[in-house]
């Protein structure tokens, strides 16, 4: 990506605004909203103005921010007490953190950020005003999206052992800068072997229905000069048959206790088709979309969209008039087609219950 641009940005101190790029956009227009209230981060998440699991979990921190401001102000206002301006702040704090849990289901850092936010005022109760408050709650936001710099930067470095020089690779949607802080996941990996002399030759799916590899994933690889070809999804399985793919790495928005995996819709299909071929399936992902509470890829929610993105795709009508269609946004892919997941913390492999309950929990152990 350019050097200037940044996918989610905070400007001002805790009385100031997000700003964020229209991933609706691109790859055309390069254009960045404006948010200043709640309803607006909320609608830019449910419109995927901003997407991808990390950067959704971002723009939700900060918009608890911008939806605490009207609490903070309202501090100002004679209380009878101090006790009565920080319950008025906490009870506006869990009307926002509720609403903007509605945005989107899949995706588990949206929940990871607004109870890390909850949590970050909990710990402040009694000790701070309002208004003090508010600078803490910035300052939680701004860590969660600092944090995510460097997780993405480490595992660009472990998943580039696993590429070597000249590799073909295949990806699925977007994990790339656009859809966390900085670099990305998935396109994290390329990325790092680029800055390490390496060279790929990416192979993006355009990723239907809303075409977030040709939008998104071949705009952030054009822009770093990385040699991408960008195929329907309906091309993958040749592309391996024809022995152009050596690897295969995706993202993902929700990881369960066992290794099962939600992603885009249409990853499943991938990793199916690379065990098919004996292709290394790897899912590059942090240690927060990581749902240890949820047991099995059951239990994920799976994101029910609109018709309309099937029958009328970016405003064109393309099917007959009230003809049946099924939109989920994910699939799920079993542990047992993922070679290995790539973390800020290293490499889990083999993929199950126990190898990643001693990653991501310290001191597990076996039971």
């Amino acid at each position: 990506m350019p050097a200037k641009v940044e996918t989610i940005r905070w400007v001002g101190d805790e009385r100031g605004k997000l700003y964020l790029i229209d991933q609706t956009r691109l790859p055309t227009e390069l254009i960045e909203r404006e948010l200043w209230d709640v309803r607006q981060v909320w609608t830019a998440i449910k419109r995927l103005q901003v997407r991808g699991a990390p950067a959704i979990g971002i723009a939700a921190a900060y918009g608890v921010v911008l939806g605490l401001q009207d609490a903070f102000r309202s501090t100002h206002q004679p209380y009878d007490s101090t006790a009565e301006a920080e319950e008025a702040y906490f009870a506006k704090l869990g009307e926002v953190t509720s609403y903007l849990a509605e945005s989107r289901p899949t995706a588990v850092n949206l929940f990871w950020a607004l109870d890390r936010m909850k949590a970050r005022a909990v710990s402040l109760r009694g000790s701070k005003t309002p208004a003090e408050m508010q600078i803490a709650m910035l300052a939680e936001a701004q860590a969660i999206h600092e944090e995510d710099r460097a997780i993405c930067h480490a595992i660009g470095r472990y998943g580039a052992e696993l590429l070597g020089d000249r590799s073909g690779v295949l990806t699925h949607c977007n994990a790339g800068g656009l859809a966390t802080s900085e670099y990305g996941t998935a396109l994290s990996v390329f990325f790092t072997c680029q800055d390490q002399g390496k060279r790929l030759h990416v192979f993006v799916d355009e990723t239907r229905p809303l075409l977030q590899g040709s939008r998104l994933t071949a705009w952030e690889l054009a822009q770093r000069g990385i040699e991408a070809t960008l195929i329907c999804d309906n091309m993958a399985g040749q592309v391996m048959r024809e022995g152009k793919v050596q690897a295969a790495i995706v993202g993902a928005d929700r990881i369960a206790a066992n290794g099962d995996t939600a992603n885009k819709i249409g990853t499943y299909s991938v990793a199916v088709l690379a065990a098919a071929h004996g292709i290394p399936f790897y899912v590059a992902a942090p240690t927060t979309t990581f749902d240890l509470s949820i047991e099995s890829g059951e239990q994920i929610p799976i994101e029910q969209r609109a018709r309309e993105e099937i029958t009328h795709g970016f405003g064109r009508q393309t099917a007959p008039e009230g003809i049946g269609v099924y939109n989920p946004a994910f699939d799920v892919t079993p542990a047992r087609l993922i070679k290995a997941i790539i973390t800020e913390r290293g490499i889990i492999e083999p993929v199950g219950r126990e190898t990643i309950a001693r990653a991501i929990v310290p001191n597990a152990v076996s039971s």
